[in-house]
């Protein structure tokens, strides 16, 4: 891709599109946002940090043939239905909708972003075969498209609920089971990567990770950053037990699937130095790790 290149990058106001976005226009390139409400604060901070903005609904075909004219580069991600947003056909039908509109328009390179635990056979969970059935569908259409696999995002652990205002924190690998995680500025700038690239990355599913780190590695990375002790368990079987979902997304880290299969090393020889969870605790995850170990301290204090 040249420097006059423009990219269409969907999900922007979201994590994933949001770092894809920032990545694209640090690197000095043209950014056009798809957004369904162009007057919200985050497509606001888009629009304020020089990303263009297309106004449009991933169920509406005509809005995305819109905002994909004049593109030479899509990154696609869509809403999964754990979201409650939309359910696993309609997250595989705008799939499809967006690669039938890069098709159609002449786009040079679609970078369709799935997941960790797509790709590798069925599941048994619609979250992960839907973005298996995008797959199939992206990599069988006559144009350059590359598929990403990003695996369970740092920011993910930052969620209310984990147990860190308690001093514990709760998720989904035993103490000594090794589980991946990448940052997502390290996945909007690998992805951005890819993007300008398409003779370099055509053809090829890249599975995403920074870190692979065990549940005693949290632990030990939670009470350096805390400065207090922060111990480590997995969720309990009560709570996986009532459960359904949880429970599957666990046996699936057990079974290694959502272990993850990224080569770290050979993704640093290639794309330069990912952030290890140390390194995400002292910049990136900072604001985030301190809002979600003092969460509920406030209300507690007036009571």
């Amino acid at each position: 891709m040249d420097d006059n290149s423009e990219f269409l990058v969907f999900g922007a106001t979201g994590q994933q599109g949001g770092a894809v976005a920032r990545a694209l226009k640090a690197k000095g390139r043209t950014v056009r946002a798809f957004v369904r409400n162009p007057d919200s604060a985050k497509a606001m901070a888009l629009a304020g940090e020089g990303i263009s903005l297309a106004k449009g609904d991933l169920f509406d075909t005509d809005s995305i043939d819109r905002a994909m004219a004049g593109i030479d580069g899509v990154f696609s991600v869509q809403t999964s239905s754990p979201g409650g947003e939309v359910s696993d056909q309609q997250e595989v039908d705008q799939g499809k909708a967006i690669a039938d509109s890069a098709l159609r328009h002449g786009v040079r390179h679609l970078v369709y972003s799935s997941g960790g635990g797509a790709g590798k056979g069925p599941t048994g969970m619609g979250h992960f075969d839907s973005k298996s059935e995008i797959e199939a569908y992206v990599q069988g259409l006559p144009m350059a498209t590359t598929i990403t696999r990003p695996a369970s995002f740092m920011e993910m652990m930052m969620l209310p609920g984990m147990g860190l205002p308690e001093g514990e924190f709760t998720f989904f690998m035993r103490p000594d089971q090794l589980m991946q995680m990448i940052a997502v500025n390290d996945l909007g700038r690998i992805n951005a990567e890819i993007l300008m690239a398409p003779d370099r990355f055509s053809g090829r599913a890249i599975e995403l990770s920074s870190a692979s780190v065990t549940g005693e590695d949290l632990a030990r990375a939670f009470t350096k950053a805390a400065g207090r002790p922060i111990t480590y368990r997995r969720f309990s079987d009560e709570l996986l037990d009532s459960n359904p979902f949880l429970k599957r997304l666990a046996e699936l880290v057990d079974d290694g699937l959502l272990a993850g299969v990224a080569d770290i090393p050979a993704l640093e020889r290639e794309f330069g130095a990912l952030t290890s969870l140390d390194a995400w605790l002292a910049a990136d995850g900072k604001s985030l790790f301190e809002a979600a170990l003092n969460a509920g301290k406030a209300d507690v204090a007036l009571r």
